[in-house]
């Protein structure tokens, strides 16, 4: 235990790592949603598709799942420092080069490596952020860490909206530049490693491992990424990666079960309350990503706000977060139960779910949607550090940084696939309303004969010829079937959503906890 309170730092070198630690943090996060704000401008200056634009989110999506499994395993290899650096500085020149970019599959290679060095920030800082802190103060640690991962993706839209209205999308890459730099030499001069074993030999290190790890992930993250774009599994790479992904993942169990030295500890997963906090981290990843995506999509596509207003628009529920999380924190310092606290913020999601499914309207106004995501912020704020701490507290020693990397990944796959998932839904479901409004089109149902007649009225007031005003009554008409389909979609989600996460409260509520406190000041050894 001295080994690992030596790596507590108080005062001001204290206060210089966490800022580090949590600015790394935010940038990888951010990166994540920033770039869904600037697709459109690339396509033009990059001559691109849309389909082939969607690149540049799937390559950064799919370096992150990959590495982050690994990143306890290399920070054993070349010293959490070192690594830590490296990844930052990797991120940082990547970023450069998106910005400088010419041609989509020039952004494309570097986002894809700029995606690797984020991973490892995100799971290398919350590692960092944990040592630094006294035992007695580690609850406070993961609030202020989590913090960084749920406020992220909401900073995103907002911030990458101002950008582009103000400046070019290269400037999303290059701001990052500037604060890479600033936290390479912070985390250099302050950041300390721990002393670990042994460095593995290049015999003993799982190189099949590792390639059976980059081929699994990979491939689920390219078929969550673009499967509805490219009509799933008659697409032929689509079902040809998924057939990949069912023997790489099969191949990759039985090696990694097998091996001395494997790359991931899968034996870890035995233990009940990493299983159930990795479930649990996929569900917040839905939720959390699932919702920042619906929302901004909502505003935009049928209320007609810019990508900046609805970004905008998630900040108080980002606030709300906050206030939150150092709440949350000191709770579970004080001895309250984390499922119990965690049931709580999944009720709350589901109500927030609720709320948006009757609130949807194509009239909707911002005041109207204010309350509803502060509850969604409350919500959140409620589920990051005891779905965490669950997960890690029935491990001891360097299990706790493998279930830490279990439980980051799972959460980027949850909101990976809670976006594919959103999308085909509702895709399918909007084909399902539209198809069921269009059948009271007829000329027996009164209230469209009503409002079709008053249309050709309003039209020929204003001077159009009577068999024109007929066309465009029934196109208008056919704009409110196209809008109504949409928002109905919308609420779908929103319901749905609520389920899963009302669905969830009994299963927190079941769980009998470890009575041994878990010491997170090993979550990397």
């Amino acid at each position: 235990m001295a080994q690992q309170e030596s790596l507590v730092e108080y005062g001001s070198r204290r206060v210089i790592i966490t800022i580090t630690v949590i600015l790394c943090a935010l940038l990888e996060v951010v990166d994540t949603t920033i770039i869904n704000v600037a697709l459109n401008d690339m396509k033009g200056n990059l001559g691109a598709t849309l389909n082939e634009i969607g690149w540049v989110i799937t390559a950064y999506a799919i370096g992150n799942v990959i590495i982050v499994p690994m990143t306890s395993w290399l920070s054993m290899q070349f010293g959490r420092r070192n690594y830590f650096v490296a990844s930052i500085i990797l991120f940082t020149f990547c970023s450069f080069m998106c910005g400088n970019a010419n041609t989509l599959w020039e952004i494309v290679l570097f986002r894809f490596l700029q995606g690797v060095g984020g991973g490892a920030l995100l799971v290398t800082s919350q590692t960092i952020i944990t040592e630094v802190f006294p035992v007695e103060k580690r609850g406070m640690a993961q609030a202020i860490y989590g913090l960084g991962v749920i406020v992220g993706p909401t900073l995103g839209p907002p911030l990458g909206g101002y950008i582009i209205e103000n400046y070019s999308w290269p400037y999303i890459f290059y701001i990052n530049v500037p604060l890479g730099i600033i936290a390479a030499v912070l985390a250099m001069e302050f950041v300390r490693s721990p002393k670990y074993g042994e460095k593995k030999s290049a015999s003993e290190v799982d190189w099949l491992g590792i390639v059976l790890l980059a081929t699994t992930v990979g491939s689920l993250q390219y078929v969550l990424e673009r499967g509805q774009e490219d009509d799933w599994f008659n697409d032929k790479i689509i079902l040809g990666l998924s057939i990949t992904f069912a023997i790489s993942i099969y191949l990759f169990i039985w090696r990694e079960l097998t091996f001395k030295n494997p790359i991931v500890e899968l034996r870890v997963l035995k233990n009940k309350f990493l299983a159930i906090g990795t479930f649990f981290s996929f569900i917040l990843g839905f939720g959390l990503y699932g919702s920042t995506f619906i929302i901004p999509l909502y505003t935009q596509n049928s209320l007609g706000w810019t990508a900046f207003q609805a970004g905008l628009l998630m900040i108080p529920a980002t606030l709300a977060t906050a206030v939150m999380m150092p709440i949350i924190g000191q709770l579970i310092q004080r001895g309250y139960k984390q499922q119990y606290i965690a049931a709580i913020g999944m009720f709350l999601f589901f109500v927030y779910s609720l709320w948006g499914y009757y609130l949807l309207t194509p009239h909707t106004g911002k005041d109207d949607f204010f309350w509803m995501l502060m509850l969604r912020g409350v919500a959140l704020g409620m589920l990051f550090i005891p779905i965490t701490t669950l997960s890690l507290s029935g491990l001891k020693g360097k299990e706790i940084g493998q279930g830490a990397s279990f439980t980051g990944m799972m959460r980027q796959l949850g909101g990976s696939f809670g976006v594919a998932l959103i999308t085909t839904f509702m895709s399918r479901q909007n084909a399902l309303h539209r198809n069921d409004l269009i059948t009271n089109i007829v000329p027996e149902n009164a209230a469209f004969q009503q409002k079709y007649q008053a249309l050709i009225g309003n039209f020929t007031h204003h001077g159009m010829p009577l068999a024109q005003a007929k066309l465009a009554a029934i196109r208008a008409m056919d704009g409110t079937i196209t809008s109504q389909s949409a928002i109905m979609s919308y609420m779908d989600v929103f319901l749905y959503i609520g389920l899963m996460f009302l669905a969830c409260v009994p299963l927190l509520l079941i769980i009998k906890t470890s009575k041994a406190k878990v010491d997170l000041s090993h979550a990397s050894h």
